[in-house]
């Protein structure tokens, strides 16, 4: 997804007082890996945290890992598949992978399931099964449509919340923008008693 896809939640970080810049790649037809570059330049400015939705979480943790101590404190990601996607696995070689998961395909596959040092990590993670992912791939277990939630639990997260929401939901959910916002001013997500 592009970078206008996160505004919503850019909205909502903007109205608590942070100052939200979107990033914007081609994932799709595009190697993110060339994204990079222009990555490192944004998150090298000045501190700050990072929010991002699916890829845009592997993208961001993986090159945090490849590039320790660069001035983020903490990234929240968005139903990302740290631990390796199984539908951008099962499309990943079928026709439908130029439309679906394209150029990022070995980056989903991988996943990001090591946490860069120093960094604290929270996963906003959906649990309603709606979403065209499941259409091009097998999802195992609980899920969002698209990114099973054993997906995204890698070892090392700082915290792990489940909302109601799908996986393109996760991107307009009220819930999942608590979540979020609580992680970046405290380092934990907002729990149920």
């Amino acid at each position: 997804m592009r970078g206008i896809s996160m505004r919503w939640h850019a909205a909502r970080l903007a109205a608590a007082g942070f100052h939200p810049e979107l990033f914007d790649y081609a994932s799709v037809t595009v190697d993110p890996e060339r994204a990079i570059p222009r990555l490192l330049q944004a998150l090298s400015r000045s501190p700050c945290h990072v929010v991002g939705h699916s890829l845009g979480g592997v993208l961001a943790l993986s090159t945090l890992r490849r590039h320790p101590g660069l001035p983020v404190s903490r990234v929240v990601c968005l139903g990302s598949p740290l631990c390796g996607s199984a539908v951008a696995r099962d499309a990943g070689g079928g026709p439908w992978r130029r439309m679906t998961v394209g150029r990022s395909a070995p980056v989903l596959q991988r996943g990001c399931p090591e946490m860069p040092e120093g960094i604290e990590v929270g996963m906003v993670a959906g649990d309603r099964p709606l979403g065209l992912g499941q259409l091009f791939g097998r999802v195992e277990g609980p899920h969002d449509g698209t990114v099973a939630l054993a997906e995204t639990r890698p070892p090392g997260l700082r915290d792990h919340v489940v909302v109601p929401a799908s996986h393109s939901g996760l991107l307009f959910s009220v819930a999942a923008a608590r979540q979020v916002l609580n992680f970046l001013q405290t380092g934990r997500f907002l729990h149920a008693a």
